[in-house]
């Protein structure tokens, strides 16, 4: 209870990843064209939110804590402003009935596209990875999202992709004081690369399989090497989607 209780203060100082919109890689790089086109601009009538990623024609996968009035998502193109993309309206949301805030975990939402999005050249799905796929620490990963490239500057218009490496729980833990349940932590500690204010809902990619979901880090402060990057873990959720989706399909 006490480490709990040093986490959830820590987090009420620090961490605001639920009330900064956009998103942010520190110390990427541009994604090479014609990959990563799961990634998704989960937006509302002011514009981007969140990154999202899209598991099946109809359904896509992001934080909970981006709930922010959405209203459509932008798929199609690594600069969601260009005329290609395309715009789908979101005809339902569904987060995760445990969800209340980043500190307490279950940080998963996934939405309902009001048509099935047209698979191509330049949307595709990402398969889920599965709840008993093994990760191992110091294992390679990758996150992306749009975004800006420090803590104070603007967002950017182009997808921007960074490696980072999985770090052990119980660091993690010893690191923030505490976690919330089901969740990863790559990034951040022991480097200089990772995500930062608002780069939520995006997948942490292994081995070709979204494994986490971008969910919380220190607060505004993008060099970060004492704290790891927080994500939510999908394998602990692999039914839940199954059970909301009614298809296989969006878990291969």
């Amino acid at each position: 209870m006490k480490a709990l209780g040093q986490f959830l203060l820590f987090h009420a100082l620090f961490c605001a990843a639920s009330h900064v919109q956009g998103s942010v890689i520190i110390n990427g790089e541009l994604a090479p064209e014609g990959s990563m086109q799961f990634m998704v601009s989960v937006q509302n009538k002011n514009g981007h939110v969140c990154g999202g990623f899209l598991i099946c024609e109809d359904f896509v996968v992001t934080a909970a804590h981006c709930d922010s009035g959405l209203n459509h998502v932008i798929l199609g193109g690594h600069n969601w402003k260009n005329s290609n993309v395309k715009k789908i309206q979101i005809s339902n949301q569904y987060k995760h009935k445990k969800y209340s805030d980043v500190q307490y975990g279950y940080d998963i939402m996934l939405l309902k596209l009001a048509e099935n999005a047209t698979m191509g050249e330049n949307i595709k799905t990402i398969p889920l990875a599965e709840n008993d796929m093994n990760l191992s620490v110091n294992q390679e990963c990758s996150v992306a999202g749009w975004g800006k490239t420090v803590s104070t500057g603007g967002l950017a218009d182009d997808l921007r992709v960074v490696n980072v490496s999985i770090i052990d729980h119980n660091d993690c833990q010893q690191s923030w004081g505490g976690l919330p349940p089901n969740v990863i932590c790559a990034g951040g500690k022991y480097t200089v690369k990772g995500f930062c204010q608002g780069d939520s809902g995006g997948p942490l990619v292994c081995n070709g399989k979204a494994v986490g979901i971008v969910s919380f880090n220190k607060g505004d402060n993008c060099k970060y090497p004492d704290v790891p990057n927080v994500y939510t873990d999908i394998r602990e959720y692999v039914d839940w989607i199954n059970n909301i989706t009614k298809s296989t399909e969006c878990l291969m």
